[in-house]
């Protein structure tokens, strides 16, 4: 692992440590009945899918992937059940049961084509019905429940192991009126389904926002998805201020690299691409080998910073697609091949997922989802 981090000019580290304590933190919340599924679909919110499945394996009781390919990915590295939320085509669902994954349908048309190929494979595979319950995405509506309940009893190649549903906006604490709507609609329709005889069926809801304002301690669901909570990130700044005290929650990612080059620039230089940058004095400039293509953002253009010996280096001019230039005129002894980190802690200074968003104009999910997946991530 040491030798991976000397070789590597640019990497994301993965605190093993920090992980776990996340898992565990809200393993606190929900009590041991409930089942935490690790959701780590788009590379794990982008801090390595492999890594994240590898440290988690032993602290959770599901792993939930978008696609077929993640799961594909994952399953050489977990024996857990695998949740793939995302939509199969006829290819995918043949791959996903040749794996023993779960799928999720979407609509009756869906699950018609899930019990032919299942039929085809002569064996039953396992599938998790989604409900809309006024999210407006995907799964069926409640006034179609009755209908695809009498159709799935025919479908002998199918077993209903869950129906769940989303939240569209329980981080907001504020008013909660719309969560208890999709609430009161999801129970409406599995009461129609316990009803009809399916009664020990898993259920799960709630995200990490769900987790925290609703879903925890009473065991009410049999299943969390734990997502960007996972990675030590906050849902929302409000969820954020309310819980801070109460659940300790700790990023695990940082993005380093190390500097190319160090020189001194004359009063009237341009720096970068369209010349937006002009020095206004004799200035120390390090070229920093990252750029949009490795997904620090463009719109950081003379705007964010990265921190050297625990420093803030402003970034001056464009973002280049691998390049970047920062002002180290006031960091002392700096040199080539000297760390420099883009997120995460280097001493006492800190860049936050939440603060790059901000400068973003973004969120902390998509912060870290667009952190390119041919860095290596190295697990500390």
């Amino acid at each position: 692992m040491i030798n991976k981090i000397e070789k590597s000019l640019s990497y994301i580290e993965i605190s093993r440590e920090n992980l776990i304590n996340n898992i565990k933190q809200f393993r606190s919340l929900v009590g041991s009945k409930t089942k935490i599924a690790a959701v780590v679909k788009a590379n794990a919110y982008g801090h390595g899918d492999i890594e994240v499945v590898k440290i988690a394996n032993s602290y959770v009781d599901y792993f939930q992937v978008d696609s077929i390919e993640e799961c594909e990915r994952i399953r050489k590295f977990t024996k857990k059940p695998i949740l793939i939320f995302g939509y199969l085509n006829e290819d995918g669902i043949k791959r996903a049961i040749k794996l023993k994954a779960i799928i999720c349908a979407f609509d009756l048309i869906h699950l018609l084509k899930i019990n032919h190929i299942a039929k085809d494979f002569k064996i039953k595979t396992k599938v998790h019905l989604a409900i809309d319950s006024y999210l407006g995405r995907e799964g069926i509506m409640p006034f179609q429940v009755e209908i695809v309940i009498k159709e799935i009893k025919n479908l002998n190649n199918i077993i209903l192991d869950g129906v769940y549903s989303h939240f569209a906006n329980i981080e907001d604490t504020m008013n909660f009126t719309h969560a208890q709507k999709q609430i009161d609609t999801y129970h409406e329709c599995l009461e129609y389904f316990k009803e009809n005889g399916f009664k020990k069926i898993n259920t799960h809801i709630s995200a990490t926002s769900g987790i925290i304002v609703y879903d925890k301690g009473d065991s009410l669901h049999t299943i969390v998805r734990l997502g960007i909570g996972l990675y030590g990130l906050w849902p929302s700044s409000h969820l954020e201020f309310l819980n801070k005290n109460k659940i300790n929650l700790k990023p695990i990612l940082r993005w380093i690299t190390h500097i190319a080059q160090v020189k001194v620039l004359p009063p009237n230089h341009p720096i970068g691409y369209g010349l937006t940058y002009i020095t206004k004095k004799t200035t120390k400039i390090a070229i920093i080998p990252q750029g949009y293509a490795d997904g620090l953002i463009r719109t950081l253009s003379n705007n964010g910073y990265v921190l050297i010996k625990g420093k803030k280096a402003n970034i001056l001019g464009r973002v280049a697609m691998n390049m970047i230039v920062v002002d180290v005129s006031n960091i002392k002894d700096v040199r080539s091949d000297d760390e420099v980190v883009i997120l995460g802690v280097q001493v006492k200074s800190k860049i936050s997922t939440e603060e790059l968003a901000k400068e973003m104009g973004s969120i902390n999910y998509e912060v870290t989802t667009k952190i390119s997946s041919l860095l290596p991530r190295v697990i500390v």
